[in-house]
């Protein structure tokens, strides 16, 4: 009985033994190794074989690691007060740095993207924020990932996700907004007006260097009106036909 005890407790220890020898990375992992508390190596992935008691191994992926930036207050140039959030995309390029140099490397990435953003964003504009976003997400990219290097981690891309602004500055704009519609619908009308005349006074010099013209477009009229279910057609009479008769009115007043 005591013999089977004892080969049970050696199979367990065996195993446990095996078990602290023998780790195993995917192709994702890398495995920063200490030796008596020294940097070994960083191995994997595949088949890690580990001293027990002698060798620890710390695990770091290498996969693109998404960080949420929670909303922070902030006050840009032109003394706005906004709640703005962001994303971080990073990754661990060097695992021994991002074990050795730093405690906890997503939580230092995540309060640097915090103070970052608060800095970056208190120097510029409103307008600037909402209108070159683009441009500021390149700059939040640089400033976090120079800061990060040093620690084995590249920050690949920053986007600024939200900008919520207070009650009184969205009712701002909205009036800022209807206004320069309302100054674009003004110059279109404007504009349509000077092009209406400008093809009238072409129109004016055609009928004036050919008579005959505006006769013709008395016919085109009258053919319109006639169209239509009217009960009275009003006739359009040139004043040249009534000349004749103007003439002789006028020469008989002469004679008398």
């Amino acid at each position: 009985m005591d013999g089977l005890f004892g080969l049970i407790l050696l199979v367990f220890f065996a195993a446990f033994i095996l078990f602290n020898l023998i780790k195993v990375l995917s192709e994702y992992e890398r495995g920063v190794v200490f030796r008596l508390g020294r940097l070994l190596a960083v191995k994997g992935p595949g088949l890690i074989i580990l001293i027990p008691g002698i060798d620890r191994m710390v695990k770091v992926s290498l996969r693109t690691v998404v960080l949420d930036v929670p909303p922070q207050d902030i006050i840009t140039k032109d003394n706005v007060s906004i709640k703005v959030n962001a994303v971080v995309y990073f990754r661990v390029v060097q695992p021994d740095k991002a074990i050795v140099s730093v405690e906890n490397y997503i939580y230092a990435t995540s309060q640097l993207a915090q103070t970052t953003l608060r800095s970056i964003l208190g120097q510029s504009e409103l307008d600037e924020l909402l209108s070159n976003r683009e441009k500021i997400n390149q700059e939040l990219q640089a400033i976090i990932d120079q800061h990060t290097e040093p620690w084995g981690i590249k920050v690949s891309n920053v986007e600024v996700k939200q900008v919520d602004l207070p009650p009184e500055m969205q009712r701002a704009m909205a009036r800022q907004a209807e206004a320069e519609r309302e100054r674009r619908a003004k110059i279109v009308h404007a504009d349509g007006e000077l092009q209406a005349s400008v093809k009238l006074g072409e129109a004016a010099e055609v009928i004036n260097r050919n008579p005959i013209a505006l006769q013709l477009r008395y016919l085109q009229t009258l053919t319109e009106i006639a169209s239509e279910n009217n009960s009275t057609t009003i006739f359009p009479l040139p004043i040249e036909l009534l000349k004749p008769f103007l003439n002789m009115g006028n020469a008989d007043k002469g004679k008398k």
